[in-house]
């Protein structure tokens, strides 16, 4: 669709003769990063340069951030050139949103090379710029590079922030270095922001300190406003560290005061709530996801739940709430499956019946084709069950849903027929495998010596005693 937008404004313009302006190109451009086509972005931003047109420093900001949201991160370098060759006036948010698009791509060396650049820009290296640098090294689990940083602030004479003093605390790993930290922040004169408690509680929880995490949300100065969020911080740290006693806890005394637990702490909450017997508790916590996004994630961690524990009918209406939320979009439910029956094929055997009753509810409700993948990990679940007969309608499922067999499919037939004494079968089977491949023949070799025993030895040493009798 954009290609066909953009041909029809280039030959709406050339009908008239006339050249588009810098506003109309501006107005194509923003079209193009709403649907996070950048490089047809900046080959606009090309052919603006290339006639003369000025080109806008917010126009580059819109394509910086659609370059993020589509991560196209080295897209940062031709947009930098651009801002150099026309000679362009950026300001410091133009600097802060490349910097991480550099630390987004692991390249500190060029982040750190925009900071020394911005001398030349008549700029003033600001915190937000740094903190996005740090912010990366303790992705990298880089604590060294990550104080590094702070150290490059000092020198440069700029002040640590708020989001600076979060990242550090957020990432301590014992209670000496949070309360050094908060100290700091305490001597810099920073104001504790929302940010600040959410990063104590996450410190202290990592710590093993949950009392202390707990006590967070007691400080004096908390804003009514942030209350809520903090404490929803408090129940997914408390999740994720196994305390889920206390999460539900202080989830029920949110409810109680009319509040709503965050959204991200409601997933939380279902991803670590994975004990038999919680199924209605889930079903409760997904009611309270009313973003879309969030609860058909939420839908799909409770689908596997079913699965897990075997609660078919749960799973199989799910299923067709998820499909009218996606409204049809197969892809989409595709991947979905694939989830859904990679726990089934590395499961106990024991899961391998409600594998097949989804498969059948694939088919016959949500009149559904099942995905290579799918059938790949029944047929998997079937070794583990060393189930000959439901192999055998798995290997039929294939052709019913028009997939050729593959090498990887052969592979765990042959492995099925082995699993299941079906020495006869699995030889045929076995001519039909090509053999090409190093990796095949090592996976045929395992499959034989896992379940070929060697032919006992005892006949013959009872042979050798006849004869010398």
């Amino acid at each position: 669709m954009v290609e066909d937008v953009i041909s029809k404004f280039k030959n709406f313009h050339a009908k008239l003769e006339v050249t588009p302006s810098s506003s109309s190109y501006a107005e194509l451009i923003a079209y193009c990063c709403d649907s996070l086509k950048v490089h047809a972005a900046l080959d606009l931003v090309d052919e603006m340069c290339e006639v003369g047109l000025t080109l806008s420093i917010e126009v580059l900001h819109s394509i910086l951030h659609a370059t993020e949201q589509s991560c196209e991160f080295n897209l940062v370098r031709r947009i930098y050139s651009v801002i150099c060759r026309q000679d362009m006036t950026p300001n410091n948010e133009t600097f802060r949103s490349m910097i991480s698009l550099c630390v987004r791509m692991k390249d500190f060396e060029g982040a750190y090379g925009m900071l020394e650049d911005l001398e030349k820009m008549n700029l003033t290296p600001t915190a937000n710029m740094y903190n996005a640098i740090m912010a990366g090294y303790f992705r990298e689990k880089n604590t060294y590079g990550a104080l590094m940083v702070l150290r490059k602030m000092e020198l440069a004479d700029v002040k640590p922030d708020s989001q600076t003093f979060s990242y550090l605390i957020s990432n301590c790993d014992c209670e000496e270095d949070i309360i050094k930290y908060y100290e700091e922040l305490k001597h810099f004169g920073v104001q504790v922001t929302r940010q600040i408690f959410m990063a104590l509680i996450n410190a202290y929880a990592n710590c093993g300190q949950f009392e202390k995490a707990k006590q967070v949300v007691s400080t004096k100065g908390i804003p009514v406003k942030n209350l809520n969020e903090i404490k929803s911080v408090l129940v997914s740290a408390l999740a994720s560290h196994g305390q889920m006693s206390d999460a539900l806890d202080i989830y029920e005394e949110i409810k109680q005061s009319g509040s709503n637990l965050e959204p991200k702490a409601v997933i939380s909450l279902m991803e670590h709530l994975q004990s038999d017997g919680e199924l209605s508790r889930l079903f409760q916590l997904l009611e309270e996801l009313k973003d879309v996004d969030y609860w058909v994630d939420g839908c799909c961690r409770l689908i596997l739940y079913c699965v897990r524990y075997k609660h078919l009918s749960s799973a199989v209406d799910l299923l067709k709430q998820l499909k009218d939320n996606f409204c049809n979009d197969d892809m989409a439910m595709e991947v979905l499956f694939d989830e859904v029956f990679s726990q089934v094929g590395e499961s106990e055997f024991t899961h391998l019946q409600i594998g097949l009753d989804l498969l059948q509810v694939i088919k016959d409700e949500l009149c559904l084709s099942p995905s290579r993948k799918c059938l790949d990990f029944l047929l998997n679940a079937c070794v583990n069950a060393k189930d000959l007969q439901s192999s055998l309608l798995i290997w039929k499922e294939y052709q019913a849903a028009g997939l050729p067999y593959n090498v990887l499919s052969f592979l765990r037939m042959y492995q099925v027929l082995l699993a299941a004494g079906e020495h006869k079968a699995a030889k045929i089977l076995l001519n039909k495998i090509p053999k090409d491949d190093i990796h095949v023949r090592c996976v045929i070799k395992a499959c034989q010596t896992s379940y070929i025993r060697p032919k006992s030895t005892k006949g013959k040493k009872k042979n050798k005693v006849k004869r010398k009798g």
